[in-house]
């Protein structure tokens, strides 16, 4: 893996198609390191290849970047290169992936508040806070933990006979795994997470409506 023209060329990788030539030119590299970069994101599920030029959607952004970190690249070199947007699409795609229904900032009135993501199926909801952040404390982890269980009180309360499931996804593999059955959920484990999510509801956080 060329990690430094790989963490250059993630700008380039947005939801379209760019040619090989244009990719060189972000990633501040040659053509043929370009073409292998891109042909390595095609191997591994990202991106699609039309002759000359590359397509992309709107979660392979990230999928690149976590891909070049399990590769070995430093992580803040990467998550310099990487949005909230581009982590909030990764998370909802995967969900629709599995068949969830998705709304991406969904906004509650009276208080205000904003729910990154929510991810629906068979009555059961996910509701996801997206932390975009470098590795934090424990006592941040709670702070954010509450004001999840808050907000999906207050999305609950709008929402007759479901249940829904607080939930943090992270960039980074955090000091714990669940605050207050919360869980804590490092993006890399989180396809794995929703494949395991209805088998292991009893340990989770689970807020109803009536």
């Amino acid at each position: 893996m060329f990690f430094k023209p790989f963490i250059q060329g993630l700008n380039g990788i947005i939801p379209g198609r760019i040619s090989i030539k244009d990719y060189a030119h972000v990633a501040e590299t040659d053509l043929s390191t370009a073409e292998k970069i891109l042909d390595e994101l095609i191997k591994n599920g990202i991106g699609i290849k039309k002759r000359n030029s590359f397509n992309f959607n709107s979660s392979d952004k990230l999928k690149s970047a976590l891909l070049v970190l399990q590769r070995g690249a430093a992580i803040d070199e990467v998550s310099a290169q990487i949005n909230w947007k581009d982590f909030e699409s990764l998370v909802s795609g995967m969900l629709e992936s599995k068949g969830f229904e998705t709304i991406r900032n969904l906004i509650l009135k009276n208080p205000r508040r904003e729910i990154d993501v929510v991810g629906t199926k068979m009555g059961v909801s996910i509701v996801i806070d997206c932390k975009h952040w470098k590795r934090t404390s424990i006592s941040s982890l709670q702070t954010a933990v509450d004001k999840q269980i808050e907000r999906t009180k207050r999305y609950i309360s709008h929402t007759k006979d479901s249940i829904a499931i607080p939930t943090i996804v992270t960039l980074y593999q955090e000091k714990v795994d669940f605050i207050k059955k919360v869980p804590i959920v490092p993006i890399q484990k989180f396809s794995s997470f929703v494949d395991e999510f209805y088998g292991n509801l009893d340990e989770l956080k689970t807020i109803k409506s009536y």
